[in-house]
């Protein structure tokens, strides 16, 4: 039996959803079959946590960073210099990071739309060709290109001038026509768009797009320039609330908040970010960082992806697979130690029929070795949001609902 009290947050991104009419009007989450979510539920504390603070988009970089106990208002600078931290991109003083999705465009009777945000989920190999292709052919003294993961690449301008810069993500604007939501805002968004253009040039005969189209797949016919924002300032977790430990995900993103948080990284192999990522890989990876630290937070990027698709199937799909190798994983392995507590919760909605991500407050629920055996005042039926909102527990900001949980929730019991 190992020593010392474990802590672990399970985060299955923008799993939380609205009633389906498709679904008898259960949520997704409701109609799937996750027995182990429904057990912690069932036997621990269930309720709602705001994790996007008023004034911030709903987002994965504000999300986890909430859940991880920061107040985005105090640390949070723009998602892309959180990528650029995981990539192993060091920031100078006045560079700016922009995350590059690799998209694609369609052309409908002349209106140009955002058909696909992630260009086709193109492989990661592939989308390394293409970025090689820029850094070859637009890199300047000014500007530099890093791949990433899949779709998820960073551009890194010195010099460059965001006060009043509007960028949209891409994934927030599904189907719809892309001309009113390019960079705007100061003369440097011309600029951008002078990039985004050539970039496209480039793509138009590039080997690998030309692969894809013979074999029948979406082409990555375009990039996507927006997330931007300088390196931030934070205090490790230890700092702040004297833990340690891992995080375990796909995307640079929730990587590089672990980085500034003073996490280490754990890369596991098989792990995409989509619905084919290695679950049991994450979850033994996780356990046996353990042994070493005393904090884990594992990040399933499946679900999310599945509600940017529209994808009613497949989102069923990532939360069962969630639930049963993630949490069911976990809840097996938590027996070997002495104490712990657990929790699960989304970063953000994610609703399916919208293909993007909202607002609303996310249902958590969790449990921990204190409260084994004893009645819990918040405790529900099952794992879903009607339940959590019923419990009437609610958390104003993912820092409050952090320190309760690593308290055990004791606050909650009898």
């Amino acid at each position: 039996m190992k020593k010392g009290k474990k802590y672990i947050i399970l985060c299955p991104d923008g799993m939380a959803d609205f009633p389906l009419h498709e679904l008898g009007e259960k949520t997704p989450l409701e109609y799937a079959n996750t027995p182990n979510m429904d057990f912690i539920a069932s036997k621990g504390v269930s309720g709602l946590v705001k994790t996007i603070p008023d004034g911030y988009l709903p987002g994965s970089d504000v999300g986890s960073m909430s859940i991880l106990g920061y107040d985005p208002a105090a640390y949070y600078t723009g998602r892309s210099p959180l990528e650029a931290a995981s990539i192993g991109v060091e920031l100078g003083k006045d560079a700016v990071a922009f995350r590059l999705n690799l998209v694609n465009i369609l052309d409908k009777n002349g209106t140009r739309i955002m058909h696909d945000y992630s260009g086709g989920h193109i492989n990661t190999e592939s989308a390394k060709k293409i970025i090689e292709t820029f850094q070859k052919e637009l890199n300047s003294s000014e500007f530099s290109f890093y791949p990433g993961v899949s779709y998820r690449h960073l551009m890194v301008a010195k010099n460059f001038n965001i006060k009043g810069l509007k960028t949209v993500a891409p994934h927030d604007i599904p189907d719809m026509p892309v001309k009113e939501y390019l960079p705007s805002g100061n003369p440097s968004s011309n600029v951008l768009l002078e990039i985004m253009s050539k970039a496209e040039e480039i793509l138009k005969e590039h080997p690998v797009n030309k692969e894809r189209a013979a074999k029948g797949e979406v082409p990555a016919n375009s990039i996507w320039l927006w997330g931007q924002g300088y390196k931030p300032s934070m205090p490790t977790m230890q700092e702040l609330y004297g833990i340690n430990g891992s995080v375990i995900s796909a995307v640079d993103l929730v990587k590089g908040i672990g980085k500034y948080a003073g996490l280490n990284i754990i890369n596991v192999p098989g792990a995409t970010g989509y619905l084919d990522t290695n679950y049991k890989g994450k979850v033994d990876y996780g356990m046996e960082s353990l042994n070493s630290g005393n904090f884990v937070y594992i990040h399933v990027e499946a679900p999310d992806e599945a509600s940017h698709e529209g994808s009613i199937s497949n989102k069923i799909k990532a939360i069962e697979d969630f639930d049963k190798y993630v949490t069911g994983g976990v809840l097996n392995a938590v027996k070997q130690f002495k104490d712990y507590a657990v929790m699960i919760l989304p970063d953000h909605y994610n609703p399916v029929k919208l293909k993007k991500h909202s607002l609303e407050p996310v249902p958590f629920c969790g449990t921990s070795k204190f409260i084994e055996h004893k009645k819990v005042k918040y405790s529900t039926s099952g794992f879903s949001e009607a339940n959590s909102q019923n419990s009437g527990l609610f958390f104003k900001s993912g820092s409050l609902l952090f320190k309760s949980f690593l308290n055990s929730f004791k606050e909650y019991v009898f």
